[in-house]
């Protein structure tokens, strides 16, 4: 069994709003074993809406709409599916009472073009919105050129409404699929995408089960795994399975699963650890503590940090005597040192200012950054290129610096693993 998504709506093909809509519905067939092959937009116009839905039928056994059930004139989602139908819109006196109900509690006179809302498709059945005055639409047609059905639902845009009215409404009306679909999120850092592909070898090869795709976010390479099974443990062995190999293959580039960040795992070491961090910050402007304050429980593992981006904000908070510059190994690891001293935490991590960067560095010869980490045996300093994407230049950084006490961790538990091509 497979489903479209049809989000409708001008300000969505525009762009200026954000179909999260669709995302979600994938995400809540998925759990029903309903496999989404499409997810088409379109803009508040009656023949395009009848055109994408025709095609909907045709290729889908279930089509979720999104959108264009409001009472305003550019609100068609009904008149399309009517259209596509080949029957009128008829009132339905039960959604109209409900919609009048809807203005008198709140003390206010329904305007005539609400009673729009009450219109539907002739031989349909209107879904009940007990938050909104946009009654959802169901329905069933044939698909054109075979014995099959489909089944339609009609939803509002609004993600609160349509949120309630899909559990409540749609989800008990929808069959299961044969198989169940499941995912599952790996995250790994200090490598490129092809870097991690070739790694990962035949594991995202197409056509496997499970399902490992890659995909790349502000430097973060998240493996995405979708099992199908007929059973939950099915699912969750294949999906057992597919992360032992991935952490066999990519070893201490993983740190952690589904929404685990960077500093999230390092909160979660330095506090079983019983270990503190603070972070000095020049060319990040704040970053590492922005997203270190952010985990819940920091408080434990990280005592604070300084944002120092000129000359005279470190030697004034840190007191660095700069004799290499502000960029250098020997500058980096002294904001390190002094950063540790001031805060009294196990570890200090640190980034330098960056160098002047111009346009035809990305592709050509890239300047360098230092990045410090300091413990009670001292400080140690390495270099970052600054090449690369500038949009994910401080968000890159600021994630190698907090990765470099990641690793310093795993080694000093003894677990940190090498990949592997076996």
């Amino acid at each position: 069994m497979h489903a479209e998504i049809v989000a409708i709506g001008s300000e969505l093909t525009s762009g200026q709003k954000l179909d999260t809509n669709s995302q979600w519905l994938s995400l809540q067939l998925a759990d029903l074993g309903i496999a989404v092959r499409y997810h088409t937009t379109v803009a508040d116009d009656l023949a395009a809406n009848v055109e994408v839905l025709r095609a909907a039928v045709t290729r889908a056994d279930v089509v979720l709409i999104t959108g264009g059930l409001g009472p305003t004139l550019d609100d068609l989602t009904r008149d399309a599916l009517a259209e596509l139908a080949g029957v009128p819109l008829v009132c339905d006196e039960a959604s109209l009472a409900f919609v009048e109900t809807f203005f008198q509690h709140r003390g206010r006179e329904m305007p005539e073009r609400n009673r729009v809302q009450a219109m539907f498709p002739e031989g349909s059945e209107p879904l009940p919105n007990p938050v909104g005055t946009a009654p959802g639409i169901w329905m069933t047609l044939p698909s054109p050129g075979s014995e099959r059905t489909c089944l339609i639902a009609a939803l509002p845009g609004v993600p609160s409404e349509m949120y309630r009215m899909f559990r409540e409404q749609v989800r008990p009306r929808l069959p299961g699929g044969k198989l169940l679909i499941r995912r599952a999120r790996i995250n790994c850092f200090g490598l490129g995408e092809s870097g991690v592909e070739e790694l990962l070898g035949e594991l995202t090869a197409r056509g496997r089960d499970p399902e490992i795709g890659i995909t790349a976010h502000e430097a973060t390479i998240t493996m995405r795994i979708v099992a199908h099974g007929v059973s939950e443990e099915e699912c969750r062995q294949k999906i057992a399975e597919a992360r032992t190999e991935i952490g066999r293959k990519l070893g201490h580039y993983v740190f952690g699963e589904e929404d685990d960040e960077l500093e999230t795992a390092l909160i979660r070491m330095l506090t079983a650890e019983g270990q503190t961090l603070a972070t000095a910050e020049s060319g990040t402007g704040g970053l590492m503590a922005q997203w270190l304050t952010a985990v819940e429980g920091f408080e434990k593992a990280y005592l604070g940090g300084v944002v120092v981006p000129t000359d005279a904000a470190r030697e004034g908070i840190l007191q660095i005597d700069e004799t290499d510059g502000a960029v250098s190994a020997t500058t980096a690891a002294a904001m390190a040192v002094a950063c540790r001293e001031r805060f009294g935490s196990d570890y200090a991590l640190a980034v330098t200012q960056y160098p002047a960067i111009n346009p035809e560095h990305v592709m050509g010869n890239a300047p360098f950054a230092y990045l410090a980490l300091a413990d009670q045996q001292g400080a140690e300093a390495q270099q970052i290129s600054l090449g690369g994407n500038p949009a994910i230049l401080r968000s890159r950084t600021a994630k190698a610096a907090l990765n470099l006490l990641r690793l310093r961790l795993l080694q000093s538990c003894g677990e940190a693993q090498a990949p592997t091509r076996r």
